[in-house]
């Protein structure tokens, strides 16, 4: 079921597995304001369906924004999620490996700063990701 049609990020609920499939959007400055509020319709969409698993799709996601704002609406986002009952977030790899790696800082930051209440992993396919996620 598609959530919010007109949303930039597109979200995909499937109840019967309880997975959350989103695609991550590409980090623009000037849609910044944009995106923050599509992830607050993004935990709104979470706690309404009390969704247990998130699958996030970065694999084609651009980002040209400097590394302090990724880190910053990465954190926000972690401890946004946090607050809800997640269980399990999947993490699509982007393709590029630079931007992996920027992701994987972010990541480290976010388990530095102790607010995850989930489970969180990187995969480099979907079909490993939902596989972890009905596990």
């Amino acid at each position: 079921m598609n959530l919010f049609p007109n949303s930039p990020i597109k979200m995909d609920y499937t109840p019967a597995t309880d997975i959350l499939y989103v695609e991550y959007p590409d980090l623009d400055s000037a849609l910044l304001p944009v995106i923050k509020n599509s992830f607050t319709i993004l935990v709104e969409a979470i706690v309404n369906y009390d969704v247990k698993r998130l699958l996030l799709d970065a694999s084609r996601t651009h980002v040209s924004i400097s590394e302090e704002e990724n880190r910053d609406i990465s954190i926000q986002l972690a401890t946004a999620l946090a607050k809800t009952r997640l269980q399990k977030v999947a993490r699509i790899q982007p393709l590029d490996p630079v931007l992996e790696n920027k992701a994987q800082n972010n990541i480290s930051r976010i388990h530095q700063k102790g607010v995850l209440t989930y489970e969180l992993r990187t995969f480099s396919s979907n079909q490993e990701a939902v596989k972890w996620l009905q596990s």
